[in-house]
């Protein structure tokens, strides 16, 4: 499996890559295996206010639905609505079209209880 090493991630599987004051954020590609075929997306448009942790979508799998939580909090800015029509880009490429939102950081400072990539490996048992 493949953990970029400039990502933060987070326990329940979603990464965030951050330039400038924007993140952008998406699933593991742990996540995208564990889920099995993506094909549908349930985020809100863009505006919407997050908390760390708070509750941003779901993604519904062949398996399973489940939740996605913003590993940092900020403004949803972006929705990459290419996935409405192609949800398993999810699948194909987690780390670059597969994005899901991007969001105005109002707190950077949450980034440092992220985890990097090698903490990341070990909390998956990589």
């Amino acid at each position: 499996m493949n953990f970029p090493e400039n990502l933060r991630y987070t326990k329940d599987h979603e990464w965030v890559r951050v330039e400038g004051n924007i993140g952008t954020i998406g699933v593991t590609d742990h996540a995208q295996s564990e889920l099995g075929d993506v094909v549908y997306l349930d985020i809100p448009n863009g505006d919407a206010i997050l908390s760390n942790h708070d509750i941003f979508g779901t993604i519904e799998a062949v398996k399973t639905v489940s939740d996605l939580y913003a590993p940092v909090s900020g403004k949803i800015i972006e929705v990459n609505a290419a996935l409405n029509d192609a949800p398993d880009t999810v699948n194909r490429d987690c780390y670059g079209d597969g994005w899901l939102v991007k969001i105005e950081l109002s707190n950077p400072a949450e980034l440092d209880s992220l985890l990097d990539a090698a903490a990341y490996r070990a909390s998956i048992g990589q």
